[in-house]
């Protein structure tokens, strides 16, 4: 009896399953961590075949630990870190490189190349709605075609396949090089600087002018569909695959924002401001993008304003594993809790130079105000705040280009368990701050798009439904003191522009 839904997120610091009954509620989760690939600074690749591995682990996992089988599922949605890139053999599925991660930043070149052509960072943000940068897939395809000895021969041979990892997990789970499904949805395709936004079809001149060949790019799909089966050797064989969502836009379907104006926040690796747009593609003036946000079989595509932020979650597993001042994640709440306020400390967090709505590949972190009477639940303070400051710059972006003041925000994701942090989020932000009750939607998202298309949920009426909020923050810090510090948190951002030469 078909009685669940299940999921894989497969995140940038990890891969999960996780099964979910009609109320929306988890029912069984499963999760491996993956390595982080740093082989020089700036760059951040993982190792596809790993992360492959993985993900049939966890999905057995997953069904084990519930005591079901794949006869229990009804089908089976995808969700991804977005932009990271990988490209494989057809004939064999073997990559021919490490996939480049989102946040790294070898490509600030080949953007500065491409932008001489016309247009600067702006050139291709009408057709794509994103800026030149090195966050999306395009100029990643491009460094692997000019940087791996005989690819560029290969990719114009036919060869090989690009996709971003929800294509290699679907071609891999529809058979790979034995007939698997070469296909992505609209919300990934909308991160490779290669799409047309209106259209939603490749752009052949951007693909031309960034030398790659159309024959390497996949299918683009609706982001609820049935695909194909799940066959033999896969994750799951004989459930239909029929959900198919970038994290972000995942994570905005599973908080339900399905009505224009409505916004969700996800705290996780990086943090990710979504509001809803609609049908209509609203370009940003002031640093955000634009980007599909779901598309329901043969509905019209949904479009979102996001203001995209590198390093937020990251930032704390950097304070655990390269400084080593607290043993786990969850610690650094009590060692922030021993403090009053940041000691005068901020931490801005540019690892991979600044995204929205700053948009510098120059910029690199910076710790700034430090005195001798800053102590390590200082730092751990300012490291929490900075995720704050940052969603603050994104929702003033936001603010300026809808017109229209966020009144509340639904935020998700591994963070949101920080309480401490929400609260300062309410604060900084002077808005309420409310948590539903499954803080993961990201993988929520992916099961529901799934699920409409196999008939499991009815219509938009059901997800609403499901809906229910956990807990809520109410701003508490005075006005003027919130503005002082906003401050000088703009100050501390300022520091760190310009850092990477362009010769560097």
């Amino acid at each position: 009896m078909t009685d669940y839904v299940a999921a894989i997120d497969q995140g940038t610091t990890s891969t999960r399953c996780m099964i979910f009954n009609h109320a929306g509620e988890v029912v069984s989760v499963h999760q491996i961590e993956h390595e982080q690939i740093f082989p020089r600074a700036g760059w951040v690749e993982h190792n596809a075949e790993e992360i492959w591995r993985n993900t049939r682990q966890v999905a057995a996992g997953a069904l084990a630990s519930a005591d079901l089988t794949a006869a229990n599922i009804a089908a089976l949605g995808i969700t991804n870190q977005r932009e990271t890139t990988l490209v494989w053999e057809r004939a064999t599925g073997r990559p021919v490189y490490n996939a480049i991660v989102w946040q790294d930043t070898r490509t600030d070149r080949i953007c500065e190349q491409l932008g001489t052509l016309g247009g600067g960072a702006e050139r291709y943000r009408s057709r794509t709605g994103l800026p030149l940068a090195t966050y999306f897939s395009g100029p990643k395809v491009r460094w692997i075609l000019e940087n791996v000895e005989g690819t560029r021969e290969r990719a114009e041979r036919g060869e090989l396949l690009f996709g971003n990892m929800d294509t290699w997990l679907l071609w891999n789970m529809t058979g790979g090089p034995n007939g698997g499904l070469h296909i992505t949805d609209v919300t990934n395709a909308s991160r490779t600087m290669l799409m047309d936004l209106e259209h939603l079809r490749w752009d052949e001149d951007i693909a031309a002018e960034m030398g790659i060949p159309m024959s390497m790019l996949p299918e683009i799909r609706p982001s609820s569909q049935i695909y194909a089966q799940g066959r033999e050797g896969g994750t799951m064989p004989g459930v239909p695959i029929a959900g198919d969502l970038g994290d972000q836009q995942a994570a905005t379907f599973g908080q339900v924002c399905l009505d224009v104006g409505t916004a969700k926040n996800t705290y996780g690796t990086g943090n990710f401001l979504l509001l809803n747009t609609g049908t209509e593609r609203v370009m940003s003036e002031n640093g955000l993008i634009t980007t599909a946000c779901y598309k329901i079989g043969d509905n019209d595509v949904v479009y979102a304003l996001e203001g995209s932020i590198a390093v937020t979650g990251s930032l704390v597993q950097w304070f655990r594993d390269n400084l080593g001042l607290i043993g786990s994640a969850e610690e650094i709440e009590g060692l922030a809790r021993s403090v009053d306020d940041n000691g005068g400390a901020y931490f801005v967090p540019a690892f991979s130079g600044l995204f929205a709505p700053y948009w510098r590949s120059d910029a690199r972190g910076a710790v700034v105000g430090l005195t001798r009477y800053v102590n390590k639940g200082h730092l751990a303070r300012a490291v929490l705040e900075a995720t704050a400051y940052q969603t603050r710059e994104v929702v003033d972006a936001m603010n300026a280009d809808s017109g229209v003041a966020l009144s509340e925000l639904k935020v998700d994701g591994g963070m949101v368990r920080n309480e401490l942090l929400m609260q300062f989020q309410s604060d900084i932000l002077d808005v309420p701050v409310v948590r539903p009750q499954v803080a993961e939607t990201t993988a929520l998202g992916a099961a529901y798009a799934a699920g409409l298309a196999v008939g499991y949920w009815s219509g938009e009426a059901d997800l609403r439904a499901n809906w229910q909020e956990d807990k809520r923050w109410t701003p508490r810090m005075e006005e003027s003191v919130r503005e002082r510090d906003y401050a000088q948190w703009k100050k501390a951002v300022t520091r760190t522009f310009d850092w990477v030469a362009g010769d560097d």
